[in-house]
């Protein structure tokens, strides 16, 4: 799926026109064009931003390790949902933070349970979020709580950490505005990136902040790799400027759709009947919540042995809340494979379950 011939084309484009440039050192903050073009992407789905609110990261991981960094002393406090995205939790831990979770449904992280972890935590340094397609539920946070937390960190003055890779990639449901397009006092900060819409092998992502935010955020990169690839920023602009990303983004918006629909389809047909599970509008997961005491992590083995696997759950939950639970990755296989694995996964499922004595 990934453009190779465009790319190509790209490729030699940037050579042909600024070639000696392409392969030189550059600036931090990234390649003014690249930068314009992502205003133009944000601007879109609602985030006013000009190139100085924009810095161009290796990869939207970079971005949450730099986030760390920048705003993390040993045994402050983050809050996130419960469960949340494992290399941010990885990320974040490395500099010593505590994790406060926040119970999740269907429509994502409760807000009622926001405000009162808020209220027992009152110096939380922030709020990290994945509000679209959440890595690893695939749920999405409704319209009225993405504005209730923009209002509860208002009040409790705390910074959000939007993270926001998997937004483009919806091909059900009604497109939402992300939780920053209602910030009103500059206290989100939003990241993401190009790894689910273009390629990942180019580590591209960005972040878009108040300036003041950036300039912290430009002092902390340099000391960690100077700037990011400046070969492969041109590459990325030459081929918007030349393509149409959103139709790159259609086809892939398709495919997903596919394979996601056929996995849900296939949980309903292997899978025992009393497990629930997250039927996302996009992105690239599916959460699957297994009876209370079944340890996902030994149904892996047992999957293994089957040529088959999945991501246990258990380290989603940066203080070890779960074990009953397991991600689904519906991305990138073809149809016949998904149909294939989810049988093996399911008679593993069943199996276990029986032995459990968990009946169904």
């Amino acid at each position: 799926m990934f453009p190779v011939e465009a790319l190509k084309n790209a490729c030699n484009a940037v050579l042909n026109e600024e070639g000696a440039a392409s392969l030189q050192y550059s600036t931090t903050e990234g390649y003014i064009p690249l930068r314009e073009a992502i205003c133009q992407r944000m601007k879109v789905i609602g985030i006013n931003s000009t190139i100085e609110n924009v810095l161009i990261t290796s990869g939207s991981q970079q971005a949450i390790d730099l986030t760390g960094r920048l705003f993390i002393n040993e045994g402050d406090t983050i809050i996130c949902e419960s469960p949340t995205y494992l290399a941010a939790i990885n990320a974040f831990k490395s500099y010593n933070a505590k994790f406060v979770e926040v119970a999740m449904d269907d429509d994502g992280m409760v807000m009622e349970e926001l405000e009162k972890k808020l209220q027992e935590h009152p110096n939380t340094k922030f709020i990290y979020t994945i509000p679209d397609f959440q890595n690893p539920t695939g749920r999405t946070l409704k319209l009225e709580r993405r504005k209730r937390m923009i209002e509860l960190a208002n009040q409790y003055d705390v910074l959000i950490v939007e993270d926001n890779p998997y937004g483009a990639v919806r091909f059900a449901g009604e497109e939402l505005p992300p939780v920053k397009h209602f910030d009103t006092e500059s206290r989100v900060i939003y990241m993401s990136t190009f790894s689910k819409i273009f390629t990942p092998g180019l580590r591209l992502g960005w972040i878009c902040a108040d300036e003041s935010f950036i300039d912290k955020y430009v002092a902390f990169k340099q000391t960690a790799d100077l700037h990011t690839d400046s070969f492969a920023q041109r590459i990325t602009a030459k081929y918007m400027e030349l393509y149409d990303m959103e139709e790159h983004i259609k086809k892939i918006k398709a495919v997903y759709k596919t394979r996601c629909t056929e996995m849900l389809r296939s949980i309903e047909e292997f899978f025992p009947k009393n497990l629930s599970y997250s039927k996302p509008e996009g992105g690239l997961f599916i959460w699957v919540e297994l009876p209370e005491g079944v340890d996902s992590t030994y149904i892996f083995t047992e999957c293994l042995k089957n040529n088959v696997a999945f991501v246990p759950g258990a380290p989603f939950f940066p203080n070890g809340t779960k074990n009953n639970t397991l991600r689904l990755n519906y991305s990138n296989m073809p149809k016949d494979k998904i149909i294939e694995g989810m049988k093996r996964i399911g008679e593993v499922v069943h199996r276990e379950l029986e032995k459990e004595k968990l009946f169904y």
